[in-house]
């Protein structure tokens, strides 16, 4: 994966700043951005597409929508050959933060929230300072941000 110039909307995309506290930014896709959600408990990404007041998947043009689908299949796709044995979540809930976002986690039997739901389970483990610039890094050479 490579960074995509970004769509014409984009110019008036703002990121919900929840969504940008709670998260390191890894890059951009043909529609999304790419975050890193920061609790070091698992391997979760978020996409955002970079669409100005999108908040339904709905409020998205078709060929958006088929963009989104193509970015979610290769960001799902790189974690699952990064973690085989893990099972892949992918959700859309907002509830708290409108802004249309899509998580992918991780998850595996001995994580702390199993089998249950990431989401509300307990307050997030921040990367330390160090273990974010690495994690940030590596991810980044995953999804083919650093050339």
């Amino acid at each position: 994966m490579r960074y995509s110039k970004p769509t014409d909307e984009s110019n008036l995309f703002s990121l919900d700043q929840r969504l940008a506290n709670d998260t390191l930014r890894l890059g951009a896709l043909s529609l999304c951005e790419v975050l890193l959600f920061d609790d070091c408990r698992y391997p979760w990404l978020v996409l955002v597409p970079r669409v100005a007041n999108c908040v339904e998947f709905l409020d998205l043009s078709e060929p958006q929508q088929q963009m989104l689908a193509r970015d979610l299949q290769q960001v799902s796709q790189l974690m699952k050959a990064e973690y085989p044995d893990a099972k892949l979540n992918v959700g859309a809930l907002g509830n708290v933060v409108a802004q249309l976002h899509i998580h992918l986690v991780l998850r595996t039997p001995n994580d702390p929230a199993w089998p249950g739901p990431v989401w509300g389970h307990s307050p997030a483990q921040r990367y330390s300072a160090e273990a974010a610039v690495q994690q940030k890094r590596e991810w980044q050479q995953r999804l083919g941000f650093i050339f």
